[in-house]
């Protein structure tokens, strides 16, 4: 008896010392979304039909929300997120709606509310009704005199990452996907667009009847309601703008066609249908969002010279990699924005030539440097990894340069190891066997070594790139020699070169395109001399009359270097532009400036300013502020 018990427990030693093989269950509860109380691995929304009423008078949107759920697991409770959210009733059934019973947990900063229903096991519609209230974070309510045409209000949501739950009680995780329908009443002189099939034109009732037939994430369901006219650009693309800039959009956006058709070419048909862009007011805190059939764009794209069209090129992409396949939790969102960056480029190459895709993957890989650099000093260092952990945490702060272009380095640099042939087989394989699914970063290493590595003999260091902090030595450097050569500019005047003594004299801001004059800037010493900023400013006009980026880019470096003869114009973008990208660098020049004026500036003109900010970017200048 005694061996046996000492076998026994040599064989129950062995085994715990054993690696454990992961189970279904196991791998639900790892990749459980923390920043959803929903309970999707039990009951889950299928279908949701909306029936809501915009107004503008008292900025709320009122009505009711149906969920067709699935009760996988016979359960007597499903809970739905909810935050700054008015919940009326809720009711059971399709037809002959009946009260339940629900509850609202205690508000949480971060995830808001757990709205918990009791249902019965056969229970196939939850009816939710409700109102936004004035704390609604995804809803941006602009006054006339902030939009173009300056007569009309506006409206728009922006839900990624966790804020749809702010204007829909929902289960607002990407983990499950859904379908949706929806009737919209707004004012009679607007029209009602969404990530849905849209109208091209107003009616005179002020009511819109929507459909999204493809399975989408929470995130994507968008809303935005305006004075707008539609021009096409092809069979299956166009525009939505205000009617002031019909003109400027048509010429803008005139190559979205092209890139459609390189995009197909090169990792399959478009699924959506209609692919249209809307151009939204200046408040917007994106340079676009990826709303599946209709981009949020913001305006300082349209800069007359198609210099910004990368960003529909990244938006354009995401119609495959996010929309269509789809990050499982916010940890994993470098599968959704390393993958789009990757894209981005090869569509970049595909219409305007390796040059200019060569010139945005430097710059992409200078903006990742930086972002290393302040990461490293942060109080999360470990944010430089791929895959992250989030947990108590907002999902915003993991949407970082770290997802976006180490995770576009670290395809660029798969690509150089495997060969391109290789790479676009993969990923034409990928996109098509994940399609309408959702997917997280460990399903992904598993099918990137069968499908691509495994099959082809081939090593990579996936393991450090995704689970690593830092860039590994291996990383894939990309060259342009326009770049070098601005560079190099940059370098010469800032030693006290002349202007006119470079190769640089006599040129105009137009004889290059903006990513050479982003490059540039970035590599102008802040110890510059007074004389050659006013050099610079008055044959380049960077403080006046540049695009929003070169402005951008040029601010922080005056500001750094004590010039204060732009604040005016300083003020005047701060004031207009409400895309984070744009004016948080800007303010945290500001703050940090050797100069007492520069702080007591930022703090007054963001007085000024935040009236006309998303939540989103308020949210994040006021962080910028208050460390300081």
């Amino acid at each position: 008896r005694n061996i046996l018990y000492l076998s026994l427990l040599i064989i129950l030693i062995w085994a715990c010392n054993q690696p454990q093989k992961t189970t279904t269950s196991n791998k639900n509860e790892m990749n459980k979304d923390i920043h959803s109380y929903s309970n999707t691995n039990e009951v889950f929304t299928k279908h949701l039909y909306l029936e809501l009423n915009v107004d503008f008078d008292t900025k709320k949107i009122s009505g009711v929300v149906r969920h067709e759920i699935e009760n996988i697991k016979t359960v007597k409770e499903i809970i739905f997120d909810s935050k700054f959210l008015k919940i009326k009733k809720v009711t059971l059934g399709k037809e002959n709606e009946k009260p339940t019973d629900f509850s609202l947990s205690k508000h949480h900063e971060i995830y808001g509310q757990a709205l918990k229903v009791s249902i019965a096991p056969t229970t196939k519609w939850v009816n939710i009704y409700y109102e936004t209230t004035h704390e609604s974070e995804a809803l941006d309510w602009v006054a006339p005199h902030q939009t173009e045409g300056k007569q009309h209000p506006f409206l728009y949501t922006q839900g990624q990452a966790i804020l749809t739950r702010s204007w829909i009680p929902l289960q607002d995780t990407p983990k499950k996907r859904i379908t949706y329908n929806a009737k919209i009443k707004v004012p009679n002189e607007l029209i009602a667009l969404m990530s849905a099939k849209n109208p091209v034109q107003k009616n005179d009732k002020g009511v819109y009847y929507f459909k999204m037939p493809q399975p989408i994430p929470p995130y994507l369901i968008a809303l935005a309601v305006g004075d707008l006219n539609y021009i096409p650009l092809g069979e299956n693309c166009g525009v939505y703008c205000e009617p002031s800039l019909n003109q400027q959009c048509e010429y803008e956006f005139a190559e979205l066609p092209k890139m459609i058709e390189a995009a197909s070419r090169l990792y399959g048909h478009y699924k959506w249908g209609q692919y249209d862009i809307l151009i939204l007011p200046y408040s917007f805190p994106f340079g676009g969002m990826e709303n599946p059939r209709l981009t949020f764009a913001h305006p300082t794209l349209i800069t007359g010279d198609r210099s910004a069209t990368n960003v529909i090129a990244h938006e354009l992409a995401h119609s495959w990699s996010g929309n269509l396949v789809t990050n499982e939790t916010w940890n994993d969102f470098w599968l959704n924005e390393g993958f789009t960056v990757y894209f981005e480029n090869r569509i970049m190459e595909e219409v305007y030539g390796k040059e200019i895709a060569d010139i945005l993957g430097v710059i992409a890989t200078q903006e990742l440097m930086v972002a290393l650099e302040d990461i490293k000093n942060s109080e999360h260092p470990e944010d430089s990894k791929l895959k992250l952990n989030l947990e108590g945490r907002s999902p915003g702060e993991g949407m970082t340069d770290i997802a976006y272009h180490k995770g576009f380095l670290f395809l660029k640099t798969l690509e150089n190891t495997v060969g391109r042939k290789k790479m676009d087989q993969f990923l034409n394989q990928y996109f098509n066997h994940f399609a309408f699914k959702t997917i997280n970063t460990e399903q992904f290493i598993q099918y990137l070594d069968k499908y691509l590595l495994q099959s082809n003999h081939i090593e990579f260091n996936t393991h450090q790139w995704i689970y690593k902090e830092g860039l590994p030595d291996n990383y894939y450097r990309i060259k342009s020699a326009r770049l070098d050569e601005m560079n190099e500019q940059a370098k010469l005047i800032s030693l006290g070169t002349p202007l006119s003594k470079t190769k640089l004299a006599n040129k105009k801001r137009e004889d290059r395109i903006t990513s050479e004059w982003l490059s540039f800037i970035r590599h102008l010493s802040p110890e510059i001399s007074i004389k050659s900023i006013e050099e610079l400013d008055k044959q380049f006009y960077f403080s006046d009359n540049a695009n929003a980026m070169i402005k951008s880019e040029w601010f922080q470096l005056t500001i750094k270097t004590g010039y204060t003869k732009n604040m005016e114009q300083i003020k005047r973008h701060l004031l207009k532009v409400g895309r984070n990208w744009l004016i948080e660098g800007i303010y945290r020049s500001l703050t940090t400036s050797k100069l007492p004026e520069h702080r007591t500036f930022a703090y007054q003109v963001y007085l000024e300013a935040k009236q006309y900010y998303h939540p989103v970017t308020k949210a994040s200048i006021e962080e910028v502020l208050s460390s300081k």
